[in-house]
């Protein structure tokens, strides 16, 4: 019980080692992969805008994000808010485009204010039209203000622009141009405003921190009264538990436990449980395993291995109990009579017959008959000497043998 303890004793703490470290190193390790290109509030890599979202938070901004259906938007006070599109996904703006457009029309003609970056995004604004970009498309373009405009008046822009702005309307205001390019441009519907930019570069984590992509978000939001909502339903958010676990390790973590609960189960619940003998399986009987093994020698003409093992057996029994060195066991049949002769006193002329004839067994093939006379006797011999061994006193004793 004290050994049984101890180990118990010792799983804990190496338990609760192995635990913190886990989580300590899921805490502070940082998440070296950035391949997220979602301009998502929940997204803290370059391309992300959990950036704007803390410092809009921090500048007095009332914030939401939207992870609800676009039909929903009918509840919201559009007249003191603000919607941002951030490059939508593809497949959430593409469906039934004319029925998707309707609640963001419905938005605006209430007074509401729409901040739509991408190509994708002004799928879903009204009289919108953008098309590639005719210049040489770079990583970054630095934009040229146009106007006095709010948004012009944010100054030079460094910007991702791949597409552009097509539709030539008076009401259509343009503030930064990308070469030849309209880039943000900015017009009335209804009782709202619609403001598109080429891309979400200047409210990524990545562009936030230069002073003119700052401005320019400042200026589209609008006053610090309104409310900021981030449409992360069009990324492919909803509500969830799991939705604040987004960007960090906590699923790492979990599957690690996982991993280390499965692996001290594995290891101690075999020693652990009831323990049990081994199914020995069932053998044959000893004269069944003798006959078998009789007729499998019989079946390949194998007589000589028979002799040979009575062979055996007798000269083991003069080296064992007969006290006969073993040169001269090795000297011949011959030499093996003698030797026997003079320490038993008695006549070995059929033992150095049946030696010679067993020696020479070995390369003429006998009949299983004379080959059974001759092993039959050889143990004569070995029953003959080990009665005289055992009484010594006897008379001389006269050898049998078979001429």
């Amino acid at each position: 019980m004290k050994k049984s303890g101890s180990e118990w004793k010792f799983l804990a703490v190496f338990t609760a080692v192995v635990v913190v470290l886990i989580v300590v190193t899921g805490i502070l390790a940082p998440n070296r992969e950035d391949t997220d290109a979602t301009p998502s509030t929940w997204n803290s890599g370059r391309a992300g805008a959990k950036a704007a979202w803390l410092l809009l938070g921090q500048l007095g901004y009332r914030e939401v994000r939207w992870e609800r259906p676009e039909g929903e938007l009918k509840n919201i006070d559009a007249a003191h808010a603000t919607l941002v599109l951030a490059d939508p996904s593809p497949s959430f703006a593409a469906m039934n485009e004319k029925e998707r457009r309707k609640p963001f029309e419905d938005f605006l003609h209430r007074g509401g204010h729409i901040v739509a970056t991408g190509a994708f995004a002004a799928i879903l604004l009204p009289d919108a039209r953008v098309a590639g970009s005719d210049r040489l498309y770079t990583d970054l373009c630095y934009t040229v203000p146009e106007g006095p405009g709010p948004m012009a008046r944010a100054g030079k822009l460094a910007m991702a622009a791949a597409v552009r702005w097509t539709r030539d309307d008076p009401a259509v205001r343009v503030e930064q141009m990308c070469g030849s390019d309209p880039v943000v441009v900015t017009y009335p519907e209804g009782s709202g405003q619609v403001i598109w930019w080429a891309s979400s570069t200047p409210l990524s984590n990545q562009g936030l921190h230069q002073d003119g992509n700052l401005r320019l978000l400042l200026a589209s939001i609008g006053s610090p009264d309104r409310t900021v909502y981030f449409d992360e339903y069009m990324h492919g958010m909803s509500e969830s538990p799991w939705t604040s676990t987004a960007g960090t390790p906590l699923t790492g973590l979990i599957v690690q436990c996982c991993c280390c609960c499965a692996l001290l189960l594995f290891s101690f619940s075999r020693g652990s449980g009831p323990r049990r003998a081994l199914v020995q399986p069932p053998r044959a009987s000893p004269l069944e395993f003798v006959e078998s093994m009789g007729a499998l020698y019989a079946r390949a003409g194998a007589s000589s291995v028979a002799i040979s093992a009575a062979q055996r057996r007798l000269t083991d029994f003069l080296a064992h109990q007969g006290g006969l060195p073993a040169e001269t066991l090795r000297s011949g049949p011959a030499a093996i009579a003698t030797a026997v002769a003079a320490r038993f006193g008695c006549d070995t002329t059929s033992l150095a017959a049946d030696l010679e004839a067993a020696r020479q067994s070995e390369y003429d093939a006998r009949r299983p008959s004379e080959a059974l006379v001759l092993v039959r006797r050889l143990d004569e011999h070995i029953a003959e000497l080990a009665a005289w061994i055992r009484n010594p006193q006897r008379d001389k004793i006269q050898m049998q043998g078979n001429s």
